[in-house]
């Protein structure tokens, strides 16, 4: 560690200026009392390299969380030690290892998961909306809990297949403008809805009246996704559940220590007081 200078973690992703990771990770530093800090930094994907360069110098650097775009890309810059690239295809967390490799993980899937299983959603079929990084972990996490009916839901099919074949699942792939199936599970990974993008605009109404929708788009966090799925009497899940539980799970690698979930609550009031 370098003199006078606190230790860090930081997320990127390109735009970055909306993220509240920092928040998190900040709330939790200061309930454990841990002289550290968390920021946010904008990385374009031409210099994704650079940036790895120059962090992997720095002794008090961490590692990173990431974000879109660059839950793929970012593969090829680190080690893979647990085989997240074969079983799931995406990272969203690095780990600075002390004179060793940078080594590529996935929080993700078991911050999507948690939440879900606190729901007490015990169904068995699934549309997916979008096929990026987060969906990797989406259909990963969601294949490993038994759940045999999986449809992705994209602009491009071609994109929406590669992602069912990548996770060996045997699902099918449909158009955003085609009808809803009746499923138990509807998760937007995609960033439509998001503050700056299109909205998601869907006729939810072949949904059963036990189906949870899952948006994990946290800016806004009150999507139209999801005031939509309440008007019709649906169970919801806003994407903040999802972000503070990946949070948690990196906030363990980062600083070795359990992030105090005990004031979950008063986290939520902290982040929508933010913004």
């Amino acid at each position: 560690m370098s003199e006078n200078a606190l230790p860090y973690a930081e997320v990127i992703g390109d735009p970055i200026a909306h993220s509240k990771s920092p928040v998190i990770h900040g709330f939790w530093l200061e309930k454990l009392g841990i002289e550290a800090e968390y920021r946010k930094t904008h990385v374009r994907s031409d210099e994704l390299a650079a940036y790895f360069l120059k962090r992997r110098a720095d002794p008090d650097w961490l590692g990173c969380n990431v974000t879109i775009p660059h839950k793929v890309a970012v593969m090829d810059y680190v080690s893979d030690p647990g085989g997240v690239g074969d079983s799931i295809g995406a990272m969203n967390t690095v780990a600075c290892e002390t004179a060793g490799p940078l080594i590529g993980t996935n929080t993700d899937a078991g911050g999507f998961l948690a939440p879900l299983q606190a729901s007490g959603w015990k169904g068995d079929s699934a549309l997916i909306i979008g096929a990026g990084g987060a969906a990797r972990a989406v259909l990963y996490a969601l294949s490993q809990t038994g759940v045999k009916d999986i449809i992705i839901m994209v602009r491009d099919a071609a994109k929406g297949q590669a992602l069912l074949d990548r996770g060996g699942v045997k699902g099918r792939v449909i158009n955003m403008v085609d009808p809803l199936p009746a499923v138990n599970l509807l998760v937007n990974t995609s960033p439509l809805g998001m503050q700056g993008q299109a909205p998601l605009k869907l006729d939810l109404s072949p949904l059963s009246d036990n189906s949870v929708v899952y948006d994990i788009v946290y800016t806004p966090l009150d999507t139209e996704l999801l005031m939509q799925a309440r008007a019709c009497g649906l169970n919801t899940i806003d994407g903040m559940e999802m972000l503070i539980g990946q949070a948690a799970l990196a906030f363990d690698i980062f600083f070795d220590a359990q992030a105090p979930r005990d004031f979950d609550d008063e986290l939520r009031m902290r982040l929508l007081a933010a913004g």
